[in-house]
């Protein structure tokens, strides 16, 4: 769960950094509305990693309908297409 701080307390940079590791998710308010969140460096990589695996699903399913609805070229029909297409 997230802990709320006001955005006075990260006048001490190093408590605030050692909220931050400690709790992992910190909410930052200003006149008791949240302003932004500052997560660890572990839950800010596990994010990317969650984001970047997403993509990557993303296009294989997007490749395997493509494939499914025979909307692809093989590599000697490509090819050919290239070399044509730039006089290769």
């Amino acid at each position: 769960m997230s802990v709320c701080v006001p955005v006075r307390s990260m006048k001490n940079t190093a408590e605030f950094a050692e909220l931050v590791e400690r709790e992992r998710d910190v909410t930052v308010t200003k006149n008791g509305c949240e302003v932004f969140h500052c997560l660890s460096e572990e839950q800010y990589r596990a994010m990317q990693d969650e984001v970047v695996r997403a993509r990557l699903l993303s296009h294989i399913m997007r490749t395997e309908r493509e494939l499914a609805a025979g909307a692809y070229d093989d590599y000697d029909d490509f090819a050919a297409a290239v070399r044509e297409e730039y006089g290769l």
